[in-house]
């Protein structure tokens, strides 16, 4: 098994002032997960190098068993300091792509031709493709073969538009991740706000939030099996 994960470069939460990236859940419990079950794991972004953490995701209270395993990886930490450069990996060098979330995707992967691209790939090769919590939004401008959205017809979820209300981010965003799904004609739904939720639908998976992201990878995994 060869996956490729594909996190981002972006650090800037809309004009806040405050800073985002990826949330550290939803890339460890997949990465050891995946690893765990003996996959070769590599990790890109869009510039390459050390992808930006969303400064929420280290509090305390969200730390989780494979949080606390990456704090005390310094291999992983160095792997995670020395991604590839997005435009430098290929889908047929992998047989799936997995992107955690963090709202930092909303604002670089979603309109990343390089991203676009090899999702569509993936898609095509048929290989599976994954996405949890905001990273559903990468989603946006992607197709499937026949032109229309990669998500039309598809049974989906993602960050539901009350979490995004939770977190007080509704009106930074630049767009909601529920909202871009139903407008592409993905059949959305969603379970009881932080719960995990991930759903299959042929190629693709998605989670709804960062307690999804293990399930998201169980999915994945049990695909390549």
């Amino acid at each position: 098994m060869r996956v490729l994960i594909v996190l981002t470069s972006h650090d800037t939460l809309g004009n806040t002032g405050h800073k985002t990236g990826f949330w550290i859940e939803e890339f460890a419990a997949p990465y050891y997960a995946l690893a765990d079950a003996g996959a070769e794991v590599t990790i890109a972004s869009p510039k390459g190098g050390q992808p930006p953490i969303d400064p929420k995701s280290e509090l305390p209270d969200f730390q989780t068993p494979a949080t606390k395993r990456f704090n005390e990886d310094e291999t992983l930490k160095n792997k995670l300091a020395h991604t590839a450069r997005l435009n430098e990996v290929m889908a047929d060098d992998y047989d799936a792509v997995f992107y955690p979330g963090g709202h930092g995707p909303l604002w670089d992967l979603a309109d990343d031709p390089n991203s676009i691209a090899l999702i569509e790939e993936f898609y095509r090769q048929n290989k599976p493709v994954a996405f949890v919590c905001h990273a559903p939004g990468v989603l946006k401008k992607v197709k499937a073969p026949n032109g229309a959205s990669i998500v039309k017809g598809k049974e989906v979820t993602g960050f539901s538009n009350t979490e995004e209300e939770a977190v007080q981010l509704t009106k930074v965003v630049p767009f909601l991740v529920e909202d871009v799904l139903k407008q592409n004609g993905g059949i959305y739904s969603k379970e009881k706000d932080w719960h995990s939720y991930a759903i299959r639908d042929g190629l693709l998976i998605t989670g709804q939030n960062p307690a999804s992201s293990e399930e998201v990878a169980r999915i994945l995994i049990e695909m390549l099996s």
